[in-house]
């Protein structure tokens, strides 16, 4: 057991180690990227809001077709991806990267890391749910996507992409205040009280 434990953390290590080489340019960016998701000021969660609603107003009020639309973003990452690592350094200044930052970097690139086995891990539970209960994993399929089928009829496309989208980027915020945790409580706390009440009924 302890060997195993040893090889996982050994394999993290070094999935880290390389994904830290890959994304040494985007250092800088990374981290400011960081303390904006995770609302390090209070003005954060509101700028995020405001930057996604323009983009998708944009996005309104040009209505490309998928594949512009596609192009377009595909585009975008390449010149992100070509530009950012020669940018960075000149905008930010290399010469100020402490062991401060390089530490917090490490810790993004392992919870990415992390992030990246778990969609793994349960891709992989999914496929083991289909061997071993076929029915059960038809069902849950076929449930799950026409639930996702009749939101997608009842809600527009856009407006429907624009809540997934601010909701991702909020979520680190939500979670690094704890609001996500406070508002499961308090749904906790509401349905133990139903549940109390409902036994008192039976009784």
């Amino acid at each position: 057991m302890a060997e195993g434990d040893n090889r996982s953390t050994n394999l993290l290590a070094a999935e880290t180690a390389s994904l830290e080489e890959q994304l040494q340019g985007w250092g800088e960016v990374m981290l400011m990227a960081d303390k904006v998701l995770r609302w390090e000021r209070a003005w954060f969660p509101p700028a995020i809001m405001g930057v996604v609603s323009l983009a998708f107003l944009t996005i309104y009020y040009l209505d490309p077709s998928v594949l512009s639309g596609v192009s377009c973003f595909v585009m975008f990452l390449c010149l992100a991806d070509y530009l950012v690592p020669i940018l960075a350094p000149r905008i930010f200044g290399s010469n100020k990267w402490t062991t401060e930052q390089q530490q917090r970097f490490h810790e993004i690139c392992s919870n990415l890391v992390k992030t990246r086995r778990r969609a793994v891990g349960w891709w992989k539970r999914l496929f083991t749910l289909k061997e071993e209960k076929p029915k059960m994993y038809f069902m849950t399929m076929i449930v799950s996507l026409a639930a996702v089928a009749w939101v997608g009829q009842q809600v527009h496309n856009l407006l429907l992409t624009y809540l997934i989208v601010t909701f991702l980027l909020l979520l680190p915020g939500l979670n690094q205040h704890g609001i996500i945790l406070k508002y499961i409580g308090m749904a906790k706390r509401e349905i133990n009280k139903l549940l109390k009440q409902k036994e008192k009924k039976n009784e």
